[in-house]
């Protein structure tokens, strides 16, 4: 007699583990549907949820609501990076290669590359993006502005890149040195627009002069300059900064729900991390504070540790000696603590550091650019044997000079052996650009 058979009869024969059996039966089959039910509903309100956080629609949103209107029926080139995302976080490249109505070309990577797998001053060259076997362009290294065989085969020239609101971090560079590219071969250019993590209301230092102009400072901007890449744009194109006062046909997709106010934490967005160093959201409010006096070599922020750009460290200082006399400045939105570590990889691997960490506990209050020489002031003070300029080689001053867009800092510094001497020609020229960038302000 079959297995199924002699189980059926038994089940009959007993009629109590008949109806217990069926029971089960229906109760298993009910907690499944309610399972699976609670699931669906459970991943629909967490979705929901998710996108209830996010206040800001950045410019790839805007242009996809808009079914991407202003593309059509164009060749399209596009310049981003890792951090060109939508709300899904998925790549614009993606994005605009698998939109029916566009018809993207060609792609052109900055620093760290198209999506985001080169290193910080990684030379790199032409290659084939190996999803969409589309040709990337390198726009770092010898090549920084696009040239007109690269832009042959397109009609329009799209800039999708997240920027951390410093001047002397090089993607709005490429950002403005493609738009003399566009406008020298008759391109139109457009700007899909991203939040200033460091607000659109803090405006810090002195106007790049032109000696200084670099790759690091290209434009004639503040050190902070309280705008988004698509006011930038704007600012550069209408201002004649560009190259040979040249202007390109240029368009922004501008942002709907941002706000001057807004911190980047206050946009509900997710946090791409825009090069290595920078990797949370709280990130850009420390690039500014340490930036310029990490070019020196000569002490540590904190790269090549878990604390990029928020220390200020050496192997001779005392942390508590330093944490007390740069707290006695009393600068507002910001603590220092004392700190020791030893960096795992960078110029200062495996050395024994000491020096202080930088706490900010107000960001709208704290003065972000100016932290890094009043620690020099410090430092003159608590260690006039170490002078950090004098343990550089020419090559570093000149960067820092670059990235400060002068040398009147340094030296001013350097003579006085203090920052308060010579803090007004870093904000001299911050009330004239305020109010100069407040006709390009898009929100």
């Amino acid at each position: 007699m079959p297995s199924t058979t002699r189980k059926y009869n038994f089940l009959i024969t007993n009629k109590k583990y008949f109806f217990q059996h069926l029971f089960l039966i229906i109760l298993y089959s009910c907690y499944s549907y309610l399972l699976t039910s609670c699931t669906t509903i459970n991943a629909e309100t967490q979705q929901k949820t998710s996108l209830e956080k996010v206040k800001v629609k950045t410019g790839i949103e805007v242009l996809k609501d808009n079914n991407f209107k202003i593309l059509e029926g164009k060749k399209v080139g596009l310049i981003t990076n890792a951090t060109g995302v939508d709300s899904q976080l998925r790549s614009t490249v993606d994005i605009l290669f698998e939109a029916e109505n566009v018809n993207l070309v060609s792609l052109y990577g900055p620093e760290h590359g198209v999506r985001g797998n080169h290193d910080a001053g990684e030379k790199v060259a032409q290659y084939t993006d190996e999803i969409t076997g589309l040709t990337v362009y390198s726009l770092y290294g010898k090549t920084r502005r696009p040239t007109e065989e690269m832009l042959a085969d397109i009609e329009v020239l799209v800039y999708d890149i997240q920027d951390i609101g410093s001047r002397s971090y090089t993607f709005i560079s490429s950002m403005g040195m493609a738009m003399e590219a566009a406008a020298a071969y008759g391109k139109e250019f457009i700007v899909l627009d991203r939040p200033n993590p460091l607000g659109g209301i803090r405006i810090e230092g002195n106007i790049v002069e032109e000696k200084y102009s670099s790759f690091v400072s290209k434009y004639k901007i503040p050190y902070v300059y309280g705008l988004t890449c698509g006011e930038l744009a704007y600012l550069l194109n209408e201002e004649q900064l560009l190259e040979d006062g040249k202007k390109c046909t240029l368009q922004v997709v501008e942002m709907k729900g941002w706000e001057r106010t807004m911190s980047f934490e206050d946009t509900g967005l997710e946090w791409i991390p825009t090069s290595p160093h920078i990797p949370h959201k709280h990130s850009p409010y420390f690039y500014p504070a340490t930036g310029i006096i990490g070019e020196l070599y000569s002490l540590s922020i904190g790269v090549g540790y878990t604390l990029p750009f928020q220390t200020f460290a050496a192997e001779w200082i005392e942390p508590n000696a330093l944490a007390k006399e740069m707290n006695s400045y009393g600068l507002e939105g910001v603590t220092f603590r004392p700190v020791s570590f030893k960096p795992y990889y960078s110029s200062m691997k495996g050395l024994n550091l000491h020096g202080v960490q930088i706490h900010i506990t107000d960001f709208q209050k704290a003065p972000l650019s100016t932290m890094q020489f009043y620690f020099l002031e410090a430092h003159y003070k608590l260690y006039p044997e170490k002078d950090l300029f004098a343990m550089c080689d020419e090559s570093r001053l000149s960067m820092f000079d670059k990235v400060c867009g002068t040398n009147k800092i340094r030296e001013g510094i350097a003579n006085s052996k203090s920052f308060k001497e010579i803090a007004w020609y870093w904000e001299k020229d911050t009330d004239t650009f305020r109010a100069l960038s407040k006709s390009y302000h898009l929100y």
